[in-house]
């Protein structure tokens, strides 16, 4: 039934004269924006959703206890929405599991609150999932303001953890435009059936922000489905998403959380082949957040690390039971280096990925 109704959205977009069954049901889609003082960029979010073409969907607005009333707008303005109020701010992963728990859906879309959306976004979607089935996707992403620059065609993880978005910051010349696999789908604007985030336990809470679509995705991916980038959906976003920004808080959590991915995601086998690598890549990101003023949140984030040992080593057990896909095939798809997005000010007087592209290719000789 639902390719059917796929393939019936595909002849109306391409104009195909083919008859077929008019009393297609279409499958119900759980869209989840996770507000936190958003202000009215979630009203223009929620606004442009409403102009989509594919029309069976509902709207979960979750709020992370939000100040701006922003949340209670968007309530009075688009009554069908179903908000969420949680009495505390739970963080991107868990206010997210709060909407997905709530959901009717077959399938769920998480999007970011500051996105606005293509009318076709969510058929082209579809046309994605009709190709490659069970899997996590993610549209083509395209800078709001000038629409000629690209967010990201698809999210890349370094072997060491470190996840980057591809072409960011690039022109859009159609660089990147067929349906393919990718190292992860980004939570900006992330689809796949709810049964998958079911089987997957939802987003790991653990993280709070940063590194959870990561996380999600190579959770995934070790149980044998694969991520998709499917560029004639488009979504717009920022150049910058307003959350956190390039705060300290958001640089301890992005290095504490790609410690944990290490950590609970590769075996112990090759986590000791990795070990002497790994040390001098974390003295290598030590000199990096030194550069740039943010030791003390280098040295918050391993003590972090530290402090929750049990607890990751208790999610490493719960992770690795689910396993179908070992480290040797996983790692095939990840890269050596990492891809600093255009325009990224940032200091960096460390041969950074010289040293990441030598010891990514020795722990692939390792592994």
């Amino acid at each position: 039934m639902l390719v059917c109704f796929i393939r019936l959205q595909y002849i109306r977009r391409h104009s195909r004269f083919i008859k077929l069954e008019r009393n297609v049901e279409e499958p119900l889609v759980s869209i989840i924006i996770l507000n936190y003082n958003a202000g009215k960029l979630l009203e223009e979010c929620i606004d442009s959703i409403f102009q989509s073409n594919y029309k069976k969907y509902e709207i979960i607005l979750v709020d992370n206890k939000s100040n701006d009333n922003s949340h209670i707008v968007c309530k009075q303005k688009f009554q069908s929405i179903n908000l969420i109020e949680n009495k505390e701010n739970l963080g991107y992963c868990e206010g997210n599991n709060v909407g997905i728990r709530a959901s009717k859906g077959e399938f769920v879309i998480i999007l970011n609150p500051d996105t606005i959306v293509d009318p076709d976004w969510i058929n082209e979607l579809f046309l994605g999932y009709q190709k490659f089935g069970d899997g996590i996707y993610q549209p083509k992403f395209l800078t709001i303001d000038d629409k000629s620059i690209i967010q990201s065609t698809g999210n890349m993880i370094q072997i060491f953890g470190f996840g980057y978005s591809r072409s960011k910051g690039e022109k859009d010349q159609n660089q990147f435009n067929k349906i393919e696999i990718v190292d992860y789908a980004s939570g900006t604007c992330l689809f796949t059936s709810k049964k998958i985030l079911d089987d997957l336990d939802l987003l790991d809470s653990f993280l709070f922000a940063y590194h959870d679509d990561l996380d999600l995705c190579w959770r995934a991916r070790m149980q044998g489905i694969h991520s998709y980038y499917v560029p004639n959906s488009i979504v717009f976003h920022p150049s910058e998403g307003f959350s956190f920004k390039w705060s300290n808080f958001k640089f301890f959590l992005l290095e504490r959380n790609r410690l944990y991915c290490i950590f609970t995601h590769y075996s112990r086998k090759t986590i000791l082949k990795f070990l002497p690598s790994l040390i001098i890549v974390d003295i290598a990101v030590s000199f990096f957040y030194f550069k740039n003023g943010l030791l003390s949140e280098k040295i918050r984030a391993t003590l972090n690390i530290l402090k929750n040992f049990k607890k990751i080593n208790s999610r490493y057990i719960e992770i690795q039971k689910k396993r179908r896909v070992d480290d040797k095939k996983i790692i095939l798809d990840f890269k050596n280096e990492v891809i600093l997005p255009k325009g990224t000010n940032l200091k960096n007087k460390v041969p950074f990925n010289p040293i990441l592209r030598f010891l990514s290719k020795l722990c692939r000789l390792l592994i």
